[in-house]
């Protein structure tokens, strides 16, 4: 297991480097995106409308953030993960767009890890609980977009300097802690129950 600074955007070569039970820490722009700005950004992709944000290279932080408006801009307060799966019908269109790395909680599936492997992508998992020490790694919030979204479904453009400790726990090589601590789990029940 290896340890990782990151700034963002990142390639695809650093991308091959992360292997699972890695620690990473970011820098640079990370955005956020739950369940509405996905769907957001498939409406702008299949209408022909620009999404307002480069996404190459970069991570997604699926997370509702805390903020407070300010007179100079937007505070943030915290910021904790949200589950990931929900963004599951979204793999291929987010890997398309050249997203590197998947931040969250719970994992992703099936589509999600075929994705990974396709558009060299590693996912990222920030502990759950620690949305202030999350929040302590944001140098500023740079913007947000589709504020009419409400707060914690718009996308936020934020600038980070040491965000983390992140653990890596599915990789482009097809590596999937939550498949490993599952099967573990059903034999521990298998020898309890026969």
């Amino acid at each position: 297991m290896s340890a990782h600074r990151l700034t963002l955007p990142i390639t695809e070569q650093q991308v091959r480097q992360l292997a699972v039970g890695d620690t990473v820490y970011l820098a640079g722009v990370i955005y956020t995106a739950r369940d509405m700005a996905h769907l957001k950004v498939k409406a702008c992709l299949e209408s022909g409308t620009p999404i307002p944000v480069e996404l190459r290279g970069s991570a997604v932080f699926h997370a509702g953030p805390v903020v407070r408006k300010t007179e100079m801009g937007w505070d943030l307060l915290v910021i904790g993960p949200t589950t990931s799966i929900r963004m599951e019908p979204y793999a291929a269109m987010v890997g398309e767009l050249g997203v590197k790395l998947l931040i969250g909680k719970g994992g992703m599936a099936q589509a999600s890890r075929e994705n990974f492997e396709k558009h060299t992508q590693a996912y990222l998992q920030a502990a759950p609980g620690c949305a202030v020490q999350l929040a302590s790694g944001i140098k500023r919030v740079r913007e947000v977009h589709w504020l009419e979204l409400g707060m914690p479904e718009a996308l936020w453009v934020l600038e980070a300097d040491q965000f983390g400790p992140l653990v890596v726990t599915m990789d482009c090589t097809g590596k999937n802690v939550y498949d490993d601590v599952k099967a573990r789990a059903r034999a521990t029940l298998q020898e309890i129950y026969g």
